[in-house]
């Protein structure tokens, strides 16, 4: 009786971990004993397996070991296909689907000549072995539902793009596109005298600075409040999927597309009218983690931040360990990430912020928003005894007209500035809460993200 097994490594979203694949269970063992003549010259006797040749100069394993070793190999194998499976969805989330392989054609078999043939007419069927119609069956299908769009704002939509200048001897960059949303609306007296607030909006994995635009429906609050919003938009060449690499330790460190996103807001700012003390920074899931490394790297550049759906601070540094944090979080990393970066600005100011968290969300789990509260309260050096007001909203059918999710509110007051907003929406998976449903990662049911984040702006100005 033999066992045989074979070992595994796979790389999954927690971690390495390794599967258990076991083979033919049982076979008959053949021996072959040599001639008498070899056997008096043969310290021991050659056992041939069906595929792997054993020698062995002692005892031989005996079944009752066989059985268990069999039973504990079968359980690893379940528990690697258990994790092989939350790994697959989970890269699927980053990377997109594996598209499958092309069938090979066949060849199509050569067609003999048609022979015509002379069908005889057929007699008339009486009116009761008729046949039904087909009528129900020739109707054309209702043409596809097609998403209403709703009239843009009145505003100006601009493209443009920002190219850093090239260093001496060296070849031009890469290019950052963006899109610049600025309102009809003619701005109030302070505006004229100080400019326009701006808020820039970074997309999440797999979606446009359009399409972003179009699902937070941004632009219409913003024409009513006079912001001036601007969308930088990840490059297909950069990531496949749009991605903007928060994980990656340079950009972390400020650079990458850091760089480009601060140039672009830069560019904006001298070339309209911009009040520099109040540029806001937000985003969705990658998009929200890019913008708090923005932020934390360009601290006196924004007066606050908004993070949706993010991945904590810090931690990843590679595709499987950015995977990893989206499930788990950073743990003591969390910390030390942004000890490291009050090590490197002493005189980091105050940034204030609000975190949005769906507590249905298995794509950036929940854990993480948990961990930029922690990461927050370092930042700004809430005290011990900071005051913290709760409150939970309650929510509205979700079949009516006007759907929401009941969510909890939690804000860190130091005198009569709220630094720290944090609201979890229950039921909310990964979407942005009170979005346009018909496009990709919204969900229409309020709390609508949009005005919660332009009320925690209204309130914050760089000083």
């Amino acid at each position: 009786m033999r066992t045989k097994s074979r070992l595994i490594c796979l790389n999954g979203a927690s971690g390495t971990f390794i599967g258990v694949q076991a083979y033919g269970v049982v076979s008959q063992l053949r021996y072959s004993m040599r001639s008498k003549e070899e056997a008096a010259h043969a310290d021991d006797a050659t056992m041939q397996w069906d595929e792997l040749a054993v020698r062995s100069t002692t005892t031989w394993t005996p079944l009752a070991m066989v059985k268990p070793a069999t039973k504990w190999l079968r359980g690893l194998l379940r528990a690697g296909k258990a994790q092989q499976r939350t790994a697959t969805k989970l890269a699927k989330v980053l990377f997109g689907p594996v598209p499958a392989k092309p069938t090979p054609k066949s060849k199509p078999k050569p067609r003999s000549k048609p022979v015509a043939k002379t069908r005889p007419t057929p007699r008339a069927r009486p009116a009761s072995d008729a046949v039904p119609s087909l009528a129900p069956f020739a109707t054309p299908l209702s043409p596809p539902r097609v998403r209403k769009r709703t009239p843009p704002p009145p505003g100006k939509w601009l493209a443009a793009h920002y190219a850093p200048l090239p260093e001496l001897g060296q070849l031009p960059g890469r290019r950052l596109p963006y899109f610049l949303y600025l309102p009809e609306k003619a701005p109030s007296a302070a505006m004229r005298s100080r400019g326009r607030p701006l808020l820039v909006m970074l997309h999440g994995c797999e979606q446009s600075a359009t399409q972003f635009a179009e699902g937070t429906r941004m632009n219409r609050l913003a024409e009513r409040k006079g912001y001036a919003v601007l969308y930088p938009q990840q490059s297909l060449r950069s990531h496949a999927r749009r991605c903007w690499k928060w994980y990656d330790k340079l950009t972390q460190e400020g650079g990458g597309d850091v760089r480009l996103i601060v140039g672009a807001i830069e560019q904006v700012a001298a070339r309209y009218a911009i009040d520099r003390a109040r540029i806001y920074i937000c985003g969705i899931s990658a998009g929200a983690g890019m913008a708090h490394i923005v932020a934390l790297n360009h601290p006196h550049l924004f007066a606050a931040l908004g993070l949706h759906s993010g991945p904590v601070f810090g931690a990843g540094h590679n595709l499987i360990g950015a995977l990893g944090v989206m499930q788990h979080g950073a743990a003591a990393r969390a910390d030390a990430a942004i000890d490291e970066v009050l090590a490197r600005q002493p005189a980091f100011p105050r940034l204030p912020t609000i975190l949005l968290q769906g507590l249905a969300d298995k794509v950036v789990r929940p854990i993480n928003q948990t961990q930029l509260v922690r990461q927050s309260v370092r930042v700004n050096r809430l005290p011990f005894d900071t005051v913290v007001t709760a409150q939970r909203l309650p929510g509205g059918a979700a079949g009516g007209r006007n759907p929401a999710h009941a969510y909890a509110l939690h804000d860190y007051q130091v005198g009569k500035d709220v630094l720290l907003r944090v609201a979890q929406v229950e039921h909310l998976e990964h979407a942005w809460s009170g979005g346009d449903a018909s496009l990709p990662f919204n969900d229409k049911a309020k709390p609508d993200a949009s005005r919660m984040l332009l009320d925690f702006f209204a309130s914050h100005r760089r000083r």
